[in-house]
């Protein structure tokens, strides 16, 4: 596998390619070079393609795993052309074909997920989902937060960020985040900001050990840092997070896109449906 090349291509962003691909290449061991080749739309672009797959195939010895998006025929054809010396794995043939044959129409051979996203309703929603999180990020600002459909709460740099970030990025979802300082431990009290909002409310914490190596990349040797004031801010979360019945897992182990689908599992199971 490390002496691998995999290509991801496409006539759009080639990220339906590479997220499928990636998946299925994750089922086994090792780690292939990658390689994206987005807007791939003309039959010029196709042939030069079809090119560096083969001279990678010749450097390399092994056939080049290939996975394709093409919407356009005439382009897709030279990939799957048997010149092309790669293993071809034609998503859309594979999927979009049967479902043409079921039910009994041809498909729009749209490029992407938004033909046209100035119209897209869909795509609108996901831009205001991004300001919304970015405008309330780290507790930034208390404004329209009963428009929240989620609220991240949890200490600093347990990744709470890039999570709110990408449930709106992929999910359309308004996301604040708002962290659990040393201030609110002494008081003993969840933050009265979030008190009216803790149905929308969902808790990330960390193992101290991960978190204390994370701070010190931010700020080396201080108290912010430290490991045992690390245990102590992670220890009081989670007993506050308990006391006021928040749901909370750890992000230690956890991609963002497990922590996502936990969360809209148990905050907006009506957004996994639409």
């Amino acid at each position: 596998m490390p002496n691998r090349t995999v290509f991801f291509i496409s006539d759009g962003t080639g990220i339906t390619a590479e997220t499928f691909g990636s998946s299925i290449l994750a089922q086994f061991p090792g780690k292939p070079r990658k390689v994206r080749r987005p807007f791939i739309d003309t039959i010029e672009k196709a042939r030069a393609v079809v090119e560096e797959i083969n001279h990678t195939a010749n450097a390399e010895g092994k056939k080049p795993i290939v996975f394709i998006t093409m919407a356009t025929e005439d382009v897709r054809d030279i990939i799957v052309d048997p010149a092309c010396a790669g293993v071809v794995m034609d998503m859309f043939r594979t999927f979009v074909e049967p479902l043409e044959h079921e039910f009994g129409m041809k498909s729009n051979h749209r490029v992407g997920r938004f033909s046209d996203a100035a119209k897209s309703e869909e795509y609108n929603e996901r831009i205001e989902a991004i300001n919304f999180s970015l405008a309330h990020d780290d507790g930034q600002s208390a404004k329209n937060l009963a428009s929240a459909d989620v609220i991240l709460v949890g200490v600093s740099r347990c990744g709470k960020t890039p999570t709110t970030l990408y449930l709106a990025m992929q999910h359309g979802i308004k996301a604040a985040n708002y962290p659990l300082i040393p201030e609110d431990f002494e008081r003993g009290q969840f933050p009265s900001t979030l008190s009216p909002y803790k149905a929308k409310c969902f808790g990330l914490t960390i193992d101290p050990e991960r978190l204390t190596q994370i701070r010190n990349e931010r700020r080396p040797n201080s108290k912010y840092a430290a490991l045992e004031n690390c245990r102590y801010e992670v220890r009081e979360a989670e007993s506050m997070m308990k006391r006021n019945g928040i749901a909370w897992l750890s992000s230690t182990h956890k991609s963002i896109e497990e922590i996502a689908a936990t969360i809209l599992r148990d905050i907006r199971p009506d957004k996994l449906i639409y």
